[in-house]
């Protein structure tokens, strides 16, 4: 039999289309999940960065009135800041990227 190669071309590039966009769907599925699981988190880490809890604790690490073997990032002005914009950043684009699928 005969095939017509063109057309057999193109439905494996589709094939192939296919399967990459599946693979990245799922893959963004399991994140999407993961953020809304952590939402919690994110907004007590909001709540507490410029709080007055955050401000005591910060003065106590820069007292030097905490452990040394404490992980302290959430005390670094820069790392919480760039987290929470990276955050808001990632909501923005999700709500452009969303507009792709309607």
């Amino acid at each position: 039999m005969r095939y017509d190669k063109l057309q057999v071309e193109r439905i494996r590039q589709m094939e192939r289309r296919m399967h990459r966009v599946e693979k990245v769907v799922g893959h963004l599925t399991w994140v999407l999940n993961e953020l809304e699981q952590s939402q919690d988190e994110l907004s007590a880490l909001a709540a507490y960065y410029g709080s007055d809890q955050w401000r005591s604790d910060f003065s106590a690490d820069e007292a030097g009135r905490l452990p040394k073997s404490l992980r302290r990032g959430v005390l670094s002005e820069d790392g919480l800041w760039n987290l929470l914009s990276d955050c808001r950043e990632l909501s923005q684009r999700l709500r452009e990227a969303s507009e792709m699928f309607r």
